[in-house]
């Protein structure tokens, strides 16, 4: 099965900040060494979910905090 990942010239700044925030997160987990290891496809959904989860609330702290965050495709 073909793996699909935008190559990041192709990203859009919302994309690139949303990555950049996903690694970010990761490496706060704990989670950086195994990630560069193994890579993001052999993450348990348990850690995706802890990643996720903490993105999550980051983006909805930043909205409550009146902070713009990064530019939205549209």
């Amino acid at each position: 099965m073909a793996k699909y990942r935008k190559k990041p010239d192709k990203m859009t700044p919302w994309e690139k900040e949303l990555e950049r925030i996903k690694i970010e997160v990761a490496e706060e987990l704990g989670l950086g060494a195994k990630i560069s290891e193994v890579g993001w496809e052999n993450l348990t959904a348990r850690e995706t979910g802890k990643i996720g989860g903490r993105m999550s609330r980051l983006l909805r702290k930043d909205e409550t905090n009146g902070q713009e965050g990064p530019p939205r495709a549209k």
